[in-house]
């Protein structure tokens, strides 16, 4: 009673945190710490992504004022956009390199913590709802690619929803609820449009929460030899604290982030290209977003035919294993001591790593 009266007196602060306990806020980020060793760089890189996240929507909920979702208003709103409305054409430029820089920081992300092998027992759970978020973020950029409605962006979409109908028995009905019908059209650009501003940010929100908890609960790994180097010292790994510490050096990064994007922005402004017309023949070179240009070019290299398999359908295949094979890391990498199998993990990791690198290059210069 007495606590409280001293925070009434204390005014609007002394009110809020007799309502909402702020102080065992403070006193879990006053506790908080961060590991301190050579590869405390790597950290930031989910937080990274987290503030890209949140400048997507941000400037998404700024697009959404004059976007409008058919295909007779489609490509017309966002011409209005990048032409009448002031700044209009930065804010679509920011929207759609952020998108960009956070798929990016998020495979750095996942590849940092490989390297550093940040999932191990116990962080699996960890490791699974990041690869979910990762999963989500291509959903984010396959959804909105096609919003534009312009000559790339379909028959990129169209590419798409027809390698997911080639897949047996569940490929024509997926393809299916992608278009909203049998072909690419007006449904599937509302449908998208529906993914993209409502069906995966609530997903995404969701699983940030668990990820973010999850993370919460373990705290931040410490590679393995970072831990025994400093065991045979004698001595524990150093921590920084979170606040302000850590947080000044996250600020900072993002800071940077936000420079580089202000700077892709203003001097690469986002093209908008031609208004789509499906009775128009695909022009010729077409080829999908970076992120999904190694499995792009891959399907093209693989014969149309492969014993009594159509090669499309066998590479299908392939990808979907190795999705399966990367997203079980944690355990196949750790033998039944808890032990990291240190080359196998490395290995596969420089191997997956190296195969989109190049592969990617292959398919944007073909």
């Amino acid at each position: 009673m007495l606590a409280a009266r001293e925070n009434e007196k204390r005014g609007p602060l002394g009110w809020l945190e007799d309502r909402l306990g702020l102080e065992s806020v403070r006193e879990f980020i006053a506790h908080k710490s961060v590991p301190k060793h050579s590869a405390t760089m790597w950290y930031y890189f989910g937080g990274i992504t987290l503030f890209l996240f949140v400048i997507q929507v941000l400037t998404g909920i700024l697009l959404l004022l004059y976007y409008r979702p058919t295909t007779a208003e489609a490509y017309e709103s966002v011409q209005f956009i990048v032409t009448q409305v002031k700044f209009g054409w930065l804010i679509r430029s920011i929207h759609s390199w952020s998108a960009n820089l956070m798929i990016l920081t998020a495979f750095i992300h996942m590849f940092s913590v490989v390297f550093l092998h940040a999932y191990r027992k116990p962080r699996e759970a960890t490791w699974l709802s990041g690869i979910a978020l990762l999963g989500l973020a291509l959903g984010f950029g396959f959804s909105g690619y096609l919003l534009p409605w312009n000559t790339v962006s379909y028959f990129a979409t169209k590419v798409g929803t027809d390698m997911a109908a080639s897949l047996p028995v569940i490929g024509p009905p997926v393809a299916r609820f992608l278009r909203g019908g049998d072909e690419v059209g007006g449904a599937t650009l509302t449908r998208f449009f529906g993914f993209h501003v409502a069906v995966l940010p609530g997903i995404t929100t969701v699983m940030l929460l668990v990820h973010l908890a999850l993370v919460q609960r373990w705290n931040i790994s410490v590679p393995p030899w970072v831990e025994r180097q400093f065991r045979d010292r004698g001595r524990e790994v150093p921590r920084m604290p979170f606040a302000p510490n850590f947080f000044l050096r996250e600020l900072m990064a993002w800071y940077a982030a936000l420079a580089g994007l202000g700077i892709l922005a203003a001097l690469f402004p986002w093209e908008l290209g031609d208004k789509a017309d499906p009775f128009a023949p695909a022009p010729a070179g077409i080829h999908p977003e970076w992120y999904f240009l190694a499995p792009f070019y891959t399907l093209k290299l693989i014969p149309s035919n492969v014993w009594f398999i159509e090669g499309e359908l066998l590479g299908l295949i392939g990808f979907g294993l190795l999705a399966v094979w990367w997203v079980c890391l944690p355990f196949w990498a750790t033998d039944r001591a808890g032990q990291v199998k240190t080359r196998l993990v490395t290995g596969a990791g420089v191997f997956l790593l190296s195969y989109l690198a190049i592969f990617s290059a292959l398919g944007y210069w073909q």
